[in-house]
Parts: C-alpha cells; sequence; structure tokens
C-alpha cells in the first residue's frame, strides 16, 4: 500500500483545493437561500417559461422557489460540473504523469508489478473522490441545518449519490484513457467531462435526442427525477456500470503491456 499512500500525498494539495472551492461554492448556495426565497416564486414562473432553456436544466419540471428545487438545480449544478472537472483531471492523470514527469523508470524499477501499479493507482483516485463527496455532504447538510430548512433528507441523499457515480464513472472512464497517454493528458479530461455535461443538455432539449442520456452519466443525475420519484434510473446506471468497468479494464491491458518510456 505503500504506493497507494504515496499517490494520496502526492495529490493533497489538489485534493484540498478542489474540495475546499466545491464545498465552499455548496455551501454558498444553501446559505444564500433564505435571502432569496421571498423572490423565488417570481424567479421559478420566470424561468418555467423559458421554453428550451427550462428544459436544458430541468428547470420545467422542478418548482424553484421551493428549498428543494432550488437544491437541486442550483447546487446541483455546482458538484455536478465540479466534481466531474475533478475526477475528469485526477483520472487522467493518473497513470500519464510517470511518463510527463520522468518518474516511470524510478517507480518500474522497484520491486512491483504493473498490475499492483494500477491497483493502487486506481485505488487513490477513488478515495480522493470519495474524500471530497464525503466533506462536500458534511458541508451540505450543517448548511441546511444552520439555514434551518426542512429538507427531503432521502432526496438529498440520493442526489449527492448519484454525483458520486457520475465521478466514479467518469474517474474510471480517464484512467483508462490516461493509460493511452504519454504526455498531458488533463485537456482530453477536461474536455471529454463537459462534453458529457453537454450531451445530457442536448438530450434534456429533444426526445429525439433522449438517447444519449445512456451516454453520458449526467443521465442519471437528473434532478428533478430523482426529487420527485425518490429514486435513480436504474437502466442509465446499468450502462454507466458497464463504461466503468470498461475503462478499468482498458487500463489492466493497455499499461500491463505499454512501452514506457
Amino acid at each position: 500500500m505503500t504506493l497507494f499512500f504515496h499517490e494520496l500525498r502526492r495529490a493533497r494539495l489538489s485534493l484540498i483545493i478542489w474540495t475546499g472551492v466545491i464545498a465552499f461554492m455548496l455551501g454558498v448556495c444553501v446559505m444564500i437561500y433564505p435571502e432569496m426565497s421571498a423572490q423565488m416564486e417570481d424567479v421559478s414562473q420566470m424561468f418555467s417559461d423559458m421554453g428550451s432553456f427550462s428544459a436544458a436544466f430541468g428547470m420545467d419540471q422542478l418548482n424553484f422557489g421551493e428549498f428543494m428545487g432550488y437544491f437541486g438545480i442550483e447546487c446541483g449544478n455546482v458538484l455536478g460540473i465540479g466534481g466531474a472537472l475533478f475526477a475528469a483531471i485526477t483520472g487522467v492523470t493518473a497513470l500519464s504523469k510517470e511518463e510527463k514527469d520522468r518518474t516511470a523508470e524510478f517507480l518500474l524499477t522497484h520491486p512491483i508489478s504493473r498490475t499492483r501499479v494500477i491497483t493502487q493507482k486506481l485505488m487513490s483516485v477513488v478515495a480522493q473522490i470519495v474524500i471530497l463527496n464525503a466533506i462536500v455532504a458534511a458541508v451540505t447538510a450543517l448548511c441546511i441545518a444552520v439555514i434551518g430548512e426542512s429538507a427531503d433528507v432521502q432526496a438529498v441523499t440520493l442526489l449527492l449519490l448519484s454525483y458520486l457515480l457520475l465521478q466514479l464513472e467518469i474517474a474510471a472512464i480517464t484512467f483508462g484513457v490516461s493509460a493511452f497517454l504519454k504526455g498531458n493528458g488533463i485537456g482530453i479530461g477536461l474536455g471529454l467531462a463537459m462534453m458529457l455535461y453537454f450531451l445530457n443538455i442536448v438530450a434534456n432539449l429533444t426526445e429525439e435526442a433522449e438517447v444519449l442520456k445512456y451516454v453520458t452519466p449526467f443521465g442519471y443525475t437528473d434532478s428533478a427525477y430523482i426529487i420527485n420519484e425518490h429514486a435513480l434510473k436504474g437502466e442509465y446506471l446499468a450502462v454507466g456500470a458497464v463504461l466503468t468497468v470498461i475503462g478499468i479494464a482498458a487500463a489492466y491491458w493497455k499499461y500491463r503491456k505499454k512501452d514506457i518510456a
């Protein structure tokens, strides 16, 4: 487990910054709700009448004037986009950074198999994502308690769980991509995360494009469905699980036989 803890120490500054920024922004979103609640009814009506724009972000299915509707849209976007970008960066640099930083020769001359290298690096990626989400969940719960709002605990829990699963899927896919890279892949990771986000927006705009929700993990983080049904869509989760396994399997397949510079 030496490599696992080494990877956590190596990534601690990035983890602290990303966790702090996402938790702070999410906390601010929750804390300002009481100040905004008086105007929320008018805002909710305005957003619900904006046609395709409202549909793209699920504003036509949630009451923005109620706390859960506000939380699902505003806070969900903060954690969804921020968490996805963090997961993409963490995953796509996990294996490729050894060649980029010229540390591959030092690492692979140690008595440790490539399988163990992959496994412990993957465990480090998962640990970082879990730590980020645990802290964010704690900050969210604290801020909700401070403002005294009556939140739907089950819906909030499912929303936070859906974003955790989204981040794990994106991290697994980019982790697989990292095994094929020799240089800095941050741009690829960020581009992939944003592409998946915009695919979900396109899927929300028209029924003909709804099939895209099977491709993007943002499909099972639909706050309107989660809040109204108190469930996650199993068919989207199943596809996501398959893509997660494929990403991890690709990392093992490629990195174990890769000619590393």
